[in-house]
């Protein structure tokens, strides 16, 4: 039990978590800004501004080349990790979230006439748009290089 206890020692480990919570905490308060209620479902849900998925890697990626070196073979497996998980966040999953709202759309029409219809909508927002995963990105990278320095 004590060697799971220094997972948490692990300086990479804990800014990325921490940038990835800091992006899904900012999604309560741009939630409210827009619609002046509070929604505690945003700290869950996939999607939204800013991707916590990119602050995540991109934290990750970050803290591996301060810390193992900028041309190091762990800051390359970060970084094409984080591409590849942003570019899903931005490409496949936007694509599936449009095609979800699309099928939504045609079982309105096929259904309004008052027919039941019980399945479950799909859900609409899976991934982001470019600029979510930019802002999810440069936050990831300036968590890292503002609280790494202090640990």
């Amino acid at each position: 039990m004590q060697e799971l206890s220094r997972v948490f020692e692990n300086q990479v480990l804990v800014i990325a978590l921490l940038a990835c919570g800091i992006a899904q905490a900012s999604k309560l308060v741009i939630h409210f800004a827009q619609h002046q209620k509070i929604n505690f479902r945003v700290l869950v849900e996939t999607g939204g501004m800013p991707s916590s998925h990119s602050a995540l890697v991109a934290a990750l990626a970050t803290g591996v080349g301060q810390l193992r070196g900028w041309d190091s073979i762990e800051f390359a497996i970060a970084s094409v990790f984080a591409a590849i998980v942003m570019y899903d966040a931005a490409g496949v999953r936007q694509a599936a979230g449009k095609q979800a709202r699309i099928l939504n759309q045609i079982i309105d029409e096929l259904f309004q006439e008052g027919q039941e219809f019980n399945e479950d909508r799909l859900k609409e927002l899976l991934g982001h748009t470019p600029f979510q995963v930019l802002v999810g990105l440069g936050l990831g990278i300036a968590t890292s290089f503002l609280i790494l320095p202090w640990f």
